[in-house]
């Protein structure tokens, strides 16, 4: 269905990963249910409300910090307010935003090489927007631009949620094989660079029915993809693990399987469609029961419930529950430029209401608003 469309042209030459020989200054690594950062838990000895803090990675979905549109006809649709669209203004003002997450308390951000809906939630998607050629190989356009962010987060003591795949974009590429290649060649980009704070999220929902290809897919190839990569950079990277550290995320309200729980690393879950925040803390329980569930880390990279002023809301549910929170915000009927961290154009700033809410509470949680 996307033969029809009209492309800009844009060269691209494919990226050939190269060591880099930089230091980098933040490592993120796992010690049983608690993330660390330069061997040190995350908020450490912090606690609220008698909810135990350390050890948590607050999140944001930011993902579209690359994000570009090589199709013609939907590339106006994000013109920024005062001018056209710019993906290196985008990455810009990403990077100048990213100090001022921190400084409410903010430890982690995903950023997909394939983004996710630039509208939020969409029906279709005719938009092209790929670090990804159809053949599996990365183009260096969107990666220099990922370059600087994760250059700046390693800089702020930042982690990186790093996705490989998203559903729409991922049945632009020719074959599974593709998709393999172009798992690959993340991989070794990621490692080539040195980055050490960064977590890999190898597919956004990869149950979603937009997925094409089985090895992406929880009941085909996820489980073995995650191990690929696993084995593919172990001893290469400079952490405790020495590797990169794998997992993949299911749809909204659901609990992943045995055999998922038992490749990964960390444990992704997403609150998308869970209005009774009591089902947050059920997510948890359940996936503590698995049998192959072994004290990993509890992460929710994508939520769209706040309510961040009420005494019951998703992400305290989380915290009750000890696993990590992340913040899903999109521009909804009605709203403008300044709300939103995944429409597409992006104020990266904390602009909002909703935005200032969300940290607001944060800056409670982690203790930062009384330092």
């Amino acid at each position: 269905m996307f033969r029809s469309l009209c492309f800009v042209v844009v060269v691209a030459v494919a990226v050939v990963p190269q060591q880099t020989g930089r230091a980098r200054k933040t490592v993120v690594s796992i010690q049983g249910r608690e993330f660390l950062i330069n061997g040190r838990p995350t908020y450490e000895r912090r606690s609220y409300d008698g909810m135990k803090v350390q050890g948590l990675l607050f999140n944001s979905r930011m993902v579209q910090g690359i994000f570009d549109d090589r199709n013609a006809e939907t590339r106006g649709r994000w013109n920024y307010p005062d001018g056209p669209w710019d993906p290196e203004r985008n990455t810009r003002e990403f990077i100048d935003a990213m100090p001022l997450w921190k400084a409410k308390g903010l430890l982690a951000f995903t950023v997909n090489l394939q983004g996710g809906s630039p509208e939020g939630y969409s029906r279709s998607q005719p938009w092209v927007n790929s670090s990804f050629e159809a053949n599996g190989a990365l183009r260096s356009d969107y990666m220099s631009r990922l370059e600087r962010i994760l250059d700046r987060a390693d800089e702020l003591s930042l982690v990186a949620i790093v996705g490989f795949f998203y559903q729409a974009q991922e049945r632009r590429m020719d074959d599974a094989q593709s998709v393999m290649r172009a798992a690959d060649a993340a991989a070794d980009w990621l490692v080539d660079k040195g980055y050490t704070h960064v977590l890999v999220e190898v597919a956004n929902e990869a149950d979603n029915a937009g997925f094409k290809y089985d090895v992406v897919k929880p009941t085909g190839g996820a489980v073995p993809l995650i191990e690929r990569l696993k084995e593919r950079s172990k001893g290469k990277v400079r952490s405790p693990a020495g590797r990169l550290l794998v997992s993949t995320s299911l749809n909204g309200g659901r609990v992943p399987s045995d055999s998922l729980v038992n490749g990964v690393d960390f444990v992704l879950l997403h609150g998308n469609g869970v209005q009774n925040p009591a089902r947050i803390s059920e997510m948890v329980d359940e996936t503590r029961t698995l049998p192959s569930y072994r004290g990993q880390p509890i992460v929710f990279n994508e939520d769209d419930h706040f309510d961040f002023g009420k005494p019951q809301n998703n992400m305290l549910a989380a915290l009750r529950a000890y696993a990590s929170w992340g913040y899903f915000d999109y521009r909804m009927a009605g709203e403008r430029f300044d709300d939103g961290y995944q429409s597409v154009p992006v104020n990266w700033t904390i602009s909002s209401p909703r935005k200032r809410e969300f940290f607001e509470l944060l800056s409670k949680v982690t203790g930062v608003d009384s330092r």
